[in-house]
């Protein structure tokens, strides 16, 4: 397939307006300000057949009933293909408070077949520190099923063992945030870059009345990434001051030349500042075909011998028509998906050419391959 979709792409995107404005918000996020990952161990029951009998299912059916004062004998083995262990997770938000909600996600961690119909039963979650901040439990919504005949075959539609509970996690314990901590808000950029900090910084003073010349500075680059910013003490205050600040726009620097190439999919993106320098490059295939003809020779009916087989070779080589262009010193984008767009060169033909490229030292900007 020749690369005229993709190139088209790439000339759109060329003319696209890359330089428009964009909110501190869209490209900065404050420092502090994060949510938390929780993770938990539990058990869904109710399950219609589809559960398992693991050892470590066992033994946690086991723990949940000695809660509630049943012990059972160890001679017993409890049938408990109703029952799944699974691992539950959730994302605790910034300033969320006890007694607001979350969603969480359940996943079958045994060999249960489905989770399709079960509840999960209270399943503590903990954070990093080994403190539970949330407890969840409620019916999951599954979104897969699966099939199975007597003969062993079976169908699985999407991903049975994998279900959610929207607002199936109680919060009860609230994470401290560094938004009040100190007399300043650093900003981190999304996309860590000098220029773009500088402009960043330079954008919240002359916004805010600042004057760098006389000393009075608002806004302070850090590094690539970081950009501190004082802001008032009082609660109200620095809201009301985030809230304005956020929405300020302004015009981020140009990122750095870079192509990047995904070997797996065969898709390619080229930033408009790559650059070539002075290359010619020719590329052609050549085709080895090997095929082989197996024949019998029998020796004459009056004459003495045996029967044998024997293989004739043949080797064919075939090499296509090759294709040389040249580019001249500074070549844009546009000019380099038109020359390539002319060869017809597929995608992993063209990886081909920027790697060799690249090599060559032809290539002005990043070569990143993922």
């Amino acid at each position: 397939m020749k690369l005229t979709i993709y190139l088209m792409l790439l000339c759109s995107v060329l003319v696209s307006p890359l330089s428009a404005a964009q909110r501190i918000k869209d490209l900065a996020s404050v420092q502090g300000v994060r949510s938390n990952q929780l993770v938990g161990y539990g058990l869904v029951v109710g399950l219609p057949g589809t559960g398992e009998q693991s050892p470590f299912t066992e033994q946690s059916f086991r723990t949940m009933l000695s809660n509630f004062g049943i012990s059972l004998d160890s001679s017993v083995k409890p049938k408990i293909k109703n029952v799944a262990a699974v691992a539950v997770h959730a994302e605790l938000p910034p300033f969320i408070k006890p007694g607001q909600t979350i969603d969480v996600t359940v996943s079958s961690i045994g060999e249960a077949a489905s989770l399709q119909g079960g509840t999960l039963v209270q399943t503590f979650l903990k954070g990093l520190d080994g403190n539970v901040y949330a407890v969840a439990q409620g019916s999951l919504v599954v979104s897969g099923f699966g099939a199975e005949g007597g003969d062993g075959s079976k169908i699985v539609v999407n991903t049975p063992t994998v279900g959610r509970i929207a607002n199936g996690a109680l919060v009860e314990r609230a994470v401290t945030s560094g938004f009040m901590q100190n007399d300043y808000l650093t900003l981190n950029l999304k996309y860590p870059d000098f220029s773009t900090a500088k402009i960043l910084a330079d954008t919240i003073n002359r916004r805010l009345g600042a004057d760098p010349d006389k000393g009075y500075v608002i806004a302070t680059p850090i590094d690539a990434a970081s950009v501190r910013v004082t802001a008032p003490r009082e609660v109200g205050q620095r809201v009301g001051f985030l809230a304005t600040l956020e929405n300020f726009e302004f015009v981020p620097a140009r990122a750095a030349a870079r192509v990047v190439i995904n070997s797996r999919t065969g898709t390619i993106v080229i930033g408009q500042d790559v650059r070539l320098l002075p290359a010619a490059i020719t590329h052609g295939g050549l085709t080895v075909t090997i095929a082989e003809n197996q024949q019998v020779a029998q020796p004459n009916a009056l004459a003495e011998g045996e029967t044998v087989v024997t293989t004739q070779s043949i080797v064919d080589v075939n090499l296509d028509d090759s294709r040389l262009f040249k580019f001249d010193p500074g070549v844009t984008l546009d000019e380099l998906v038109r020359a390539v767009n002319q060869v017809g060169a597929a995608p992993g033909d063209l990886m081909a050419i920027l790697e060799a490229l690249r090599e060559a030292g032809a290539l002005q900007g990043d070569l990143v391959v993922i």
